[in-house]
């Protein structure tokens, strides 16, 4: 079996992932990074409405934002650390080094807009592809960095740690700690040990165990399956943020729908063109993304109809090609022209608010093994997420979490051995088996752990995903593994971990809303 050597392996090639390696590096460290596609294949590539930059002389009024979409779970701890070090992250890194092209004004000041449960306007953007332009331009200076190597199209399998795979009898004892991971790496025909000393996970969210979702293909939770599976801490998984407004069409995939279209004056309409927001919030159709997301699937219930619909009447029709490319161009491949028509959409998953635990620097309860970014969980955003504060956090997160890694490089011992060697079995695995397991997964999680939940359906979900999860189990065993096969068996178990956190928490508090029937 091949063996690769780091000081830093970073599991995920979106922005916390990139960001992550690029400080490591600045820092002097060598950094082996997996990208699951391409350079730029991965939700952060896909964030549409921006990114928080708030330098108002009261940052007090974003943590209180954060705080009230959260419904009040959020970690202050960690809402302290975004407000204090998000916009000094955003000025060195994307403004001052990279010179993102974000969206200006006549007068070349920074164009701020505004979202749902947002105060104020304070979120910069880049027409619609912000995502796309920070990642691009982060991911380039990774590239462009000696001390990277970066790995596309790879998979990984499993984390290494002293415990599970080290001969020697005496680790079983010592405190859990993790010294890389098995890979699929592109140019390698068998499994890779990629050993380091400092592991972090930035595998992005879980947003494809479910049916409908915004999230890339293949984003199932990997980084939960995998901390999971050796003994890692996690915390609030139940919260899993639907995003209100993705484009809904017969035959037509699921798009995003920036929410900073109602930042700028967009309304959510029934079928009759009557608004309905404003009878549910006093923010309306700007009213935070769990509110919004119940109240369009309330009066879909209600009226039996499959969607709702944003009426743009209020903006200035003629720029929106110019403002919002990618919403104009998409939703006109599927015949609605967002300078005259309504555009039609539904909630899908989006986001999920909790993860892997970690402290502010990026530390799980397994020694050496990182968590950033959606992967992660410090509390930021408790039981509901602001919107934009997501590539912020992947900022502030990957920063700090770089240097306390570089602190620790510099003054540990790190105990690397050997790993056992990956025996792969003879058998090749059924793509037609896999393909319809995962769809099981994902109508399971819709229909019974999805908007609305209750007991009777995270029950239901639960013994379906056990009897799915041991089929997996038994031809994963037997089976050749392949990125579909890891997807597949991570996807069950991670929808297993969101149903069983669902189960434990009666409560119904922002994105977990559940009834008794």
């Amino acid at each position: 079996m091949d063996v690769l050597r780091t000081d830093c392996l970073v599991i995920g090639g979106g922005l916390a992932g990139s960001a992550y390696a690029l400080y490591a590096a600045e820092a002097g460290l060598d950094v082996t990074l997996l990208s699951l596609g391409g350079s730029l294949e991965a939700n952060s590539d896909w964030a549409q409405g921006g990114i928080i930059y708030d330098t108002a002389e009261n940052p007090e009024l974003l943590a209180t934002d954060i705080l009230e979409a959260s419904g009040g779970t959020a970690n202050p701890a960690a809402v302290r650390q975004l407000v204090t070090n998000g916009a000094e992250a955003v000025r060195e890194l994307l403004l001052d080094e990279l010179q993102v092209g974000f969206d200006r004004d006549q007068a070349g000041e920074l164009e701020l807009t505004r979202e749902g449960g947002h105060s104020a306007r304070r979120i910069i953007h880049a027409r619609d592809r912000t995502g796309h332009a920070i990642l691009s331009a982060v991911a380039g200076r990774v590239d462009a960095t000696p001390r990277v190597t970066r790995y596309t199209q790879s998979t990984a399998i499993d984390l290494l740690t002293l415990s599970h795979n080290d001969d020697n009898p005496e680790d079983r004892y010592a405190p859990l700690t993790c010294f890389g991971a098995y890979a699929l790496l592109d140019d390698y025909p068998e499994p890779v040990a990629v050993v380091a000393k400092k592991t972090v996970l930035a595998c992005g969210g879980l947003g494809q165990i479910y049916q409908h979702s915004t999230n890339h293909p293949g984003i199932v939770g990997h980084g939960v399956a995998m901390a999971y599976r050796v003994g890692g801490r996690l915390i609030d998984l139940e919260y899993v943020q639907f995003h209100p407004t993705v484009f809904y069409g017969k035959n037509a995939p699921r798009f995003l729908i920036t929410e900073a279209l109602r930042g700028e004056g967009a309304v959510l309409v029934n079928l009759r063109g009557e608004p309905f927001m404003d009878a549910v919030h006093e923010r309306g159709s700007l009213a935070p993304r769990d509110i919004v997301s119940r109240a369009i699937h309330e009066e879909l219930s209600n009226s039996g109809e499959p969607c709702v619909y944003l009426d743009l009447g209020a903006l200035a029709r003629s720029g929106l090609p110019d403002r919002f490319p990618t919403v104009y161009e998409r939703c006109l491949e599927h015949g609605v022209d967002i300078t005259r028509d309504l555009i039609p959409v539904v909630p899908a998953a989006h986001y999920s608010c909790g993860g892997i635990h970690t402290d502010l620097d990026g530390r799980t309860s397994i020694l050496h093994l990182g968590a950033i970014g959606e992967t992660a969980c410090t509390g930021l955003h408790g039981a509901n997420r602001l919107a934009s504060t997501s590539l912020l956090e992947c900022l502030t997160g990957a920063r700090a979490t770089a240097q306390a890694d570089a602190r620790d490089i510099a003054a540990l011992d790190f105990r690397l051995p050997e790993p056992r060697p990956w025996l792969s079995p003879p058998e090749q695995s059924d793509p037609t088996l896999i393909h319809q397991d995962l769809n099981l997964v994902q109508q399971t999680m819709w229909n019974y752990a999805g908007i609305v939940r209750s007991p009777r359906r995270l029950t239901r979900a639960r013994r379906i995903l056990l009897e799915l999860r041991e089929e997996i189990q038994s031809f994963y065993r037997d089976c050749r593994v392949t990125r579909e096969l890891v997807e597949l068996r991570n996807a069950v178990q991670t929808a297993l971990l969101v149903v069983h956190a669902a189960s434990l928490n009666p409560r119904s508090r922002g994105a977990h809303y559940i009834v008794d029937e």
